[in-house]
């Protein structure tokens, strides 16, 4: 069953097999549980940004997908202006990932529809997954009977990759593209760039292209080369 017609498209690449889980095995094994329709109710994903939570949405709704689940990723921040009736009328979905909730929490319109979506989720034993940056008892909700109800969800903190988990994460993210990022050109990322999983992922991309245009192997010569203008201004 193909996702719903309002749902935001899932990008290509947001699947598990791109997802490198380090310290977060257990929280992934958690979502594929709710793409399979095994685990209904509400889960809480949180934690910094980069650390994959969107990535980790889509996945799961893709999963749903692929199991013949109808599935549906909705991005607060692309629905704003859509207004609150964005979120109705989804009672034949079996998992519904909100990212980005705090976007709209605050906002009593939107609260009122959430606690709505939140009751047919409920009654219809799909799963509602949602993505915010902080758990929900740090949110200052509008409407008391929506923060105790996600009060209650399974709180689900993802943790940052560590140095060779970084690693990992872009050379299979090249792998995806067709290219091979040795282990000295992640290191040099590292050791160059702010580390952080978002950034050492956009430097990607640039080298991606440039790559593709001269067809050339990814090695610290030529990545040096196309990065020159962003390095930090300090010693070589």
């Amino acid at each position: 069953m193909k996702q719903l017609p309002l749902a935001i498209r899932l990008r290509e690449r947001a699947v598990f097999d791109s997802f490198v889980a380090g310290p977060n095995a257990a929280v992934v094994e958690h979502l594929r549980s709710c793409a399979s329709g095994a685990n209904p109710g509400v889960s809480w994903l949180c934690g910094p940004a980069g650390v994959g939570k969107s990535h980790l949405l889509q996945a799961t709704c893709t999963l749903a997908l692929d199991a013949g689940l109808t599935a549906l990723y909705l991005p607060m921040s692309q629905l704003l202006k859509l207004g609150p009736a964005a979120l109705e009328g989804w009672q034949r979905a079996a998992v519904v990932a909100l990212d980005e909730l705090p976007k709209v929490i605050g906002q009593l319109d939107w609260e009122q529809a959430l606690f709505r979506l939140y009751r047919t989720v409920e009654e219809h034993g799909a799963a509602l997954i949602v993505a915010a940056l902080t758990p929900p008892a740090q949110l200052s909700f509008a409407l008391p009977d929506l923060g105790s109800r996600f009060a209650a969800a399974m709180l689900l903190p993802l943790r940052p990759l560590d140095e060779a988990g970084q690693r990992s994460a872009l050379q299979l993210r090249a792998r995806a593209r067709g290219l091979e990022l040795p282990h000295d050109g992640a290191l040099y990322l590292q050791r160059r760039f702010r580390r952080d999983l978002p950034t050492l992922c956009d430097l990607l991309d640039a080298i991606d292209t440039a790559a593709l245009q001269e067809k050339r192997p990814l090695t610290v010569p030529f990545i040096r080369e196309v990065l020159a203008p962003r390095l930090p201004r300090r010693a070589e």
